[in-house]
C-alpha cells in the first residue's frame, strides 16, 4: 500500500528534474541563436563557442556565469559582423532574468535594437559603441529601470531620442557620432557622470548641463542655448507683434530713408579704406604667425597640464599668410588612410584652438575641411636631424599597442617639426583624477583597470623597443589620454621634447628605469587622489614614504576609496608596488614586466571578488 505514494514522489521528482534541464537547454539554445546572428558565420561561431559544450561549465569566451546563470556577455572587439537580435536573447526568461551586462563594443554589427530589449529588465549596462547599428533608438530602453550605463556612440542611429529621464539611476549616456535628430530630452544631469551627444543633427534648445559637460553638444549646428555660441531667439510677445503690424506708411518710408542713407555711408567708407585694408590684412596674417611662434619660445610653466585638465582654452588661427603659399610639401603619413594626402599647408590653414604651451612646443586642436578633428604638436628647435626624426617615427609606427596613442603623420623641417594625432574627446587621465578630486566618481575597480592597462602597454613597448633604446622618457598622468571607450592610451611615447617636466631630477633618471619611476608616481596619484603639480613629484613620494614609515598607511589612500569600501588589502599591495617603482636607486626598481604581472594579479583578484559578490 505504501509503494504507490513512493512511486508518485519518484516520478514527480523525475518530471521536475526534466523540466529544469529543459529550461537550461532552452536558455543555451537562445544564447547560441543570439551569438550565431551576431557572428553571421557558422565557422566563426564554432571556433569561438563550441555549441555542443556548456557556456558556464566550459567557460565560453566572453561569457561570465554565476551559479550556472549567464550574468555578463562581454564581446568587445570580437570581429563580429552579423546583426543585433534582442528577441532571441531576451525572449528566454532564464537569460532575461539573469543577464546584467551586455557589451558589444568595437565590432561591425548591424541591425537595430528592437522593443524586445525591454524584456531583459535586469540589465545594468548596455554598450554597443563602435558598430553599424541603425534605426531609431527604441523607446523600450526607458523601461529598463535598473540601467546604469548606456553607450550607443559611433553607430548609425537616426530619429528622435526617447525620454530616458524615467531611468532614475542612469549615470552614463553616450550617443556621439550618430544621425539623431529632433530635440534633446531632459536628463538628470546631477546624477550623470558622463554625457555626450556630440556630432548628430539635433535641433532646438539644448538642455542646460550647468557647465558639467562642456563638449557634449559639439557638431550640432541646429542646437541653441546659453552654453553654446548659437543663442536661442527671444520670444516676441503678442503685443509687440501687433504693434509691428500697425506701422504706418509714413514710418515705413522714414525708416527706409534712414536705411538707404546708412548703406550709402557704409559704401563710401569701404571705398575709401579698401586699398589700405588689403595691405593691412597681409601684414596682419604674417604678424599673427610670428606672434604664435614667439609664444612657443616663451617658457610657460604647466600650460600643457592646463590643457589636460580643461582649465584654460584660447582661440588661435593656424593661417600662415605668405608662408603657406611657399610650402607645398606633403606631411609623411604613417599607416592611417584617413589622412592620406595631408599637406603642411592644410594644417596651417585649418581653424585651430591652442590647447597648451610648453618650453619648446605648442599643442593645437584643429578641424580639417572634411570635418576631421586632429591634435597637432608643434615643436621648435628640437636638436635632432630630419633623417633621425623620420627613422624614429617610422620605428615607433612599427610597434603598435591599442593602449599607446600612435602618431598618424608627421612633418619635419630644420626649423620645426609637427606631430599629428587623433583627437581624444574624453580628455586625459589627469582630468579624470581632477574630476575625482572635485567629487566626481572614480571607483577602485576603474582605477585598478587603468593601472593594469597602462602597465601592460608600457611593458609591451619596453620589450619591443629595448634594442633600439627608445623609452617613453616623460611618463606622467597628463600624458595618459582616454579613448572613446574610456580606456587609457599612453601618448608621446619616445618623444621626450626635453620640456621642463616634473621628472627631471637625478633621482629619477632617464630611459626605461625613468619610465618605471614615472609609472610609480601615476600609481601613487591613483591611490592618494593627489595631483602632482609643477615639480611636486618628489614632494608626493616623500609624503607617501613618511606616512608609511610612521605606520599610518591608511592615511595615504584617497578618502573616496575608503568610503566606497574598496579592498584595503589590495590597495596596500598596489601601494607596495608603487613604492618599489619610485625607489631612489634605479637598479633596485623592478622591471615593468614584473610590475604589470603584479598589478594584473590584483586586478584578477578584484574581478573574482566582484563576481562572488554578485
Amino acid at each position: 500500500m505504501n509503494r504507490i505514494p513512493i512511486l508518485i514522489i519518484f516520478f514527480s521528482f523525475l518530471f521536475i528534474l526534466h523540466t529544469v534541464n529543459s529550461l537550461e537547454a532552452e536558455a543555451k539554445s537562445s544564447l547560441v541563436t543570439f551569438l550565431g546572428k551576431l557572428s553571421n558565420n557558422k565557422g566563426q561561431l564554432d571556433r569561438i563557442w563550441n555549441s555542443t559544450s556548456d557556456p558556464c561549465l566550459d567557460l565560453w569566451k566572453g561569457v561570465t556565469c554565476v551559479t550556472q546563470t549567464v550574468k555578463i556577455l562581454n564581446l568587445t572587439r570580437f570581429n563580429l559582423s552579423g546583426s543585433f537580435d534582442a528577441t532571441s536573447l531576451c525572449d528566454d526568461r532564464s537569460l532575461a532574468s539573469s543577464l546584467s551586462t551586455l557589451i558589444l563594443d568595437g565590432n561591425n554589427i548591424g541591425g537595430d535594437i528592437s522593443d524586445d530589449i525591454a524584456k531583459c529588465k535586469h540589465l545594468t549596462r548596455l554598450q554597443v559603441s563602435g558598430n553599424q547599428i541603425s534605426g531609431i533608438v527604441s523607446g523600450s530602453l526607458s523601461i529598463l529601470n535598473n540601467l546604469k550605463r548606456l553607450d550607443i556612440s559611433y553607430n548609425k542611429f537616426s530619429g528622435n531620442l526617447p525620454d530616458l529621464s524615467r531611468i532614475s539611476g542612469l549615470i552614463l549616456f553616450l550617443a556621439q557620432y550618430n544621425k539623431l535628430t529632433g530635440n534633446i530630452p531632459t536628463f538628470d544631469f546631477s546624477n550623470l557622470e558622463q554625457f555626450n551627444v556630440s556630432y548628430n543633427d539635433f535641433s532646438g534648445p539644448a538642455p542646460d548641463t550647468k557647465g558639467r559637460f562642456p563638449d557634449c553638444y559639439l557638431g550640432n549646428p541646429k542646437l541653441c542655448g546659453d552654453q553654446l555660441a548659437n543663442k536661442c531667439p527671444s520670444p516676441i510677445s503678442n503685443s509687440e507683434n501687433k504693434k509691428s503690424k500697425n506701422f504706418s506708411k509714413t514710418q515705413i518710408l522714414m525708416y527706409s530713408g534712414y536705411s538707404v542713407l546708412a548703406i550709402v555711408l557704409i559704401i563710401f567708407i569701404i571705398y575709401k579704406l579698401l586699398k589700405r585694408k588689403k595691405t593691412e590684412q597681409k601684414a596682419a596674417a604674417v604678424n599673427k604667425v610670428a606672434s604664435i611662434d614667439d609664444n612657443i619660445d616663451k617658457p610657460i610653466v604647466a600650460s600643457t597640464d592646463q590643457y589636460k585638465t580643461g582649465e584654460t582654452r584660447s582661440e588661435v588661427s593656424f593661417v600662415s599668410g605668405d608662408q603657406s603659399a611657399m610650402v607645398s610639401t606633403s606631411v609623411v603619413v604613417l599607416t592611417s588612410p584617413d589622412v592620406n594626402g595631408l599637406r603642411f599647408e592644410d594644417l596651417l590653414r585649418a581653424p585651430a584652438e591652442l590647447l597648451g604651451r610648453g618650453m619648446h612646443s605648442s599643442l593645437y586642436k584643429i578641424m580639417l575641411e572634411n570635418g576631421m578633428i586632429l591634435v597637432v604638436k608643434r615643436v621648435k628647435n628640437w636638436a635632432i636631424s630630419s633623417s633621425e626624426f623620420k627613422h624614429r617615427m617610422q620605428r615607433l609606427d612599427q610597434v603598435r599597442h591599442p593602449n599607446v596613442l600612435s602618431a598618424l603623420a608627421f612633418y619635419s623641417s630644420q626649423q620645426e617639426k609637427l606631430l599629428v594625432y587623433e583627437y581624444q574627446q574624453n580628455g586625459s587621465f589627469l582630468r579624470l583624477l581632477h574630476g575625482a578630486e572635485m567629487g566626481q566618481a572614480f571607483d577602485w575597480s576603474s582605477r585598478l583597470g587603468i593601472a593594469a592597462s597602462i602597465g601592460e602597454a608600457l611593458a609591451f613597448m619596453h620589450q619591443e623597443l629595448s634594442d633600439d633604446g627608445i623609452a617613453h622618457g616623460n611618463m606622467k598622468s597628463s600624458n595618459i589620454f582616454l579613448n572613446k571607450n574610456m580606456e587609457p592610451c599612453i601618448s608621446e611615447y619616445g618623444l621626450n621634447m626635453m620640456e621642463n617636466n616634473q621628472c627631471s631630477s637625478s633621482i629619477v633618471n632617464n630611459g626605461f628605469k625613468g619610465d618605471i619611476y614615472g609609472f610609480g608616481v601615476i600609481l601613487l596619484e591613483l591611490l592618494t587622489g593627489r595631483l602632482v603639480q609643477n615639480d611636486g613629484v618628489e614632494e608626493l613620494t616623500r609624503w607617501v614614504h613618511s606616512v608609511v614609515r610612521e605606520e599610518w598607511t591608511a592615511e595615504v589612500f584617497d578618502k573616496s576609496l575608503i568610503s566606497e569600501g574598496a579592498s584595503e588589502a589590495r590597495m596596500v599591495n598596489l601601494l607596495q608596488v608603487a613604492i618599489k617603482c619610485v625607489n631612489s636607486s634605479p637598479e633596485t626598481r623592478p622591471t615593468i614586466k614584473q610590475v604589470a604581472v603584479m598589478i594584473n594579479t590584483l586586478k584578477e583578484e578584484e574581478e573574482t571578488s566582484l563576481i562572488s559578490q554578485a
